[in-house]
């Protein structure tokens, strides 16, 4: 089959496109001939220090959709020709490939009305913030929520299931991507080269501060989430903690540690299970048309090394999703 291929640990452009053979699923585990794959940071960043568990050569890829093709034993929740979708494990061989392997348990079946580009767009973006805002901020109508890089895929899927949910939506992106983050139902956009983002936010809430954070960028800005989070909020960091001192979890602050992939690792079952109940809770938010995939570019198998680029300029807004055969 043809795949894209990683020989040893390094740079994105070091991606080439070669052939190897069609692996067969074992017990658990179902085959899925892939239809579409999203890009995501880690990808890239994976391509940079890999992992101890690998065999060589190597194919990236965590999100993706697809068509069971053959399943292995033990698996009775999925069958040949099923639509499905789903986050990998980033120990084992991935979706940038015509053939992928994953676990029956953690895979979610594909609405007929949402296509394989969309769905593919969704794990680790949209559960990442699926998770951030329902499960551990447990946003709220009455809330005002900071959702930092709100053009990006975290922050982007966040701005849609807060606005969703009926919360007022405060973000940051740049002054370019202003109108696109309001038509995903941002309330405020910040510009961050420009204005002081702590102000402006304190401005807005007339010096309350907000009841939610998720951040989406780095340490640094979560580090600024403490600042502007009031009272008994709470604060979700998908992208870098924030210090950890007696002041950040002054006025009985929450603070979460979101790490959406590590069920794949752990030996929690029912987690690993909770990954494709997630994934069925957000696809539906999909086929509903409460939530948009924010599909920005399509590209080929060939192309995805440019644009695993073009993420780590950290410049791009919404998803890029590579269709493949």
């Amino acid at each position: 089959m043809k795949a894209l291929l990683l020989d040893k640990p390094g740079p994105v452009s070091d991606l080439y496109v070669g052939q190897i053979a069609i692996p067969e699923p074992k017990p658990k585990e179902i085959r899925v001939k892939v239809h579409a794959v999203s890009l995501n940071p880690v990808d890239y960043k994976l391509a940079g220090h890999g992992n101890g568990n690998w065999s060589w050569p190597h194919v990236l890829g965590l999100d993706a959709a697809g068509v069971v093709d053959a399943v292995g034993s033990d698996v009775d929740q999925l069958s040949p020709g099923d639509r499905v979708f789903y986050h990998g494990d980033l120990s084992k061989s991935g979706g940038f490939a015509e053939y992928a392997i994953t676990t029956a348990h953690t895979t979610a079946r594909i609405p007929g009305n949402v296509s394989f580009a969309q769905a593919a767009a969704i794990p680790c973006a949209g559960l990442t913030a699926y998770e951030s805002v329902v499960r551990r901020l447990d946003v709220q109508p009455e809330h005002t929520v900071w959702m930092q890089g709100g053009a990006g895929g975290v922050g982007g899927f966040g701005v849609q299931i807060c606005a969703n949910i009926g919360a007022t939506v405060i973000t940051t992106a740049s002054e370019r991507n202003h109108e696109f983050v309001k038509s995903i139902g941002a309330d405020h956009a910040i510009d961050y080269n420009t204005e002081n983002v702590v102000e402006a936010i304190m401005a807005i809430t007339n010096g309350i501060g907000v009841d939610r954070v998720l951040g989406a960028v780095d340490a640094s800005t979560a580090d600024e989430g403490i600042e502007v989070l009031k009272y008994r909020g709470g604060l979700a960091a998908v992208a870098g903690m924030p210090t950890l001192n007696d002041s950040a979890f002054s006025n009985a602050r929450s603070i979460h540690n979101i790490s959406y992939g590590g069920a794949h690792s752990s030996t929690n079952y029912a987690a690993q299970v909770d990954l494709a109940t997630m994934a069925e809770e957000m696809i539906t938010l999909v086929a509903d048309k409460k939530i948009d995939a924010m599909i920005e570019q399509t590209i080929g198998l060939d192309e995805i090394p440019e644009g695993l680029a073009q993420l780590q300029g950290r410049h791009v807004r919404g998803k890029i999703v590579a269709e493949i055969g």
